[in-house]
């Protein structure tokens, strides 16, 4: 028995040893891959919570598919030491993905448009955006769809592809927004009156932004009315409520200055048989 081990020792000692050799560098690829990848993984956290570049939706995805490469990195040398032609087996990934993304274009442009979104951050999760008809509050943002919510409570999932190939108005990312409040007053009026009621609501409403500065005008001529204009711009959360409380004290205020605010009018002239020969007479 000892003699066929010592035999089998010479005749395959240069195999057995070229064989734990490749082990020993399969361990170590192994284990320097694994804290490698780690290692990225954690600079790419570290830097964006330094930095504050990249969206925070972005950071996990980057730092699972950067650890991955690592990974498979590590694999291609572990099976090129071990003698498998690596070349050809790349190729061989290259005409399957290929395959598989001409199977799965649509959802491959969905991943590029989430990609796109996440790195240039045109709305971040809790903006109020519209794009095509839709509009709502960013939940999610993932690499297929993205979440919203509206503003009546309707849960919508929109694909990436989507919402890339629109133009997406962001209400949330300036930090102000404008409003511009009319009203009419009749032509009997006086519009310098008018206008200083609208300059003294501006004075007493503290959540007007003062940069920019509030105006008033006058902005059109109307049949039965002359329309001046409130425009003032707040902070985004300020927004809605001075809206709207706005709206009613402008009412109330224009009403306290003895103006009027017209309806629209129209004056109907009804032409009777009896008055048809006093027509034709004039004619």
């Amino acid at each position: 028995m000892q003699e066929t081990l010592i035999q089998f020792w010479q005749n395959h000692s240069d195999t057995i040893i070229a064989l734990c050799y490749n082990l020993v560098l399969t361990v170590v690829i192994f284990f320097a891959s694994s804290f490698m990848a780690k290692a990225v993984r954690k600079t790419i956290l570290d830097t964006n919570s330094k930095v504050k570049k990249l969206d925070e939706t972005l950071i996990p995805i980057l730092s699972t598919v950067a650890s991955y490469a690592v990974y498979v990195i590590g694999g291609v040398f572990i099976l090129d030491i071990f003698g498998v032609n690596t070349a050809s087996l790349i190729a061989l990934m290259g005409a399957a993905g290929l395959a598989i993304g001409l199977a799965l274009k649509d959802t491959l442009s969905n991943i590029a448009a989430g990609i796109m979104l996440l790195i240039l951050r045109p709305f971040k999760a809790g903006d109020f955006i519209e794009f095509g008809s839709t509009q709502g509050t960013v939940k999610e943002i993932n690499l297929f769809t993205c979440v919203f919510e509206t503003v009546d409570g309707l849960y919508i999932a929109s694909p990436n592809s989507i919402l890339w190939g629109n133009n997406i108005k962001n209400f949330t990312r300036n930090g102000k927004r404008r409003m511009d409040i009319v009203v009419g007053i009749s032509y009997s009026d006086s519009i310098d009156v008018g206008l200083s009621v609208l300059q003294k609501i501006i004075a007493s409403e503290p959540r007007l932004l003062p940069d920019p500065a509030p105006q008033t005008m006058v902005v059109s001529m109307m049949d039965s009315s002359v329309n001046i204009q409130l425009r003032a711009w707040a902070k985004i959360d300020d927004y809605w409520p001075t809206y709207w409380h706005l709206n009613k004290q402008v009412k109330e205020s224009i009403e306290e200055a003895g103006l009027t605010i017209p309806f629209p009018q129209r004056t109907l002239h009804v032409v009777t048989e009896q008055s048809m020969p006093m027509l034709k007479e004039k004619s």
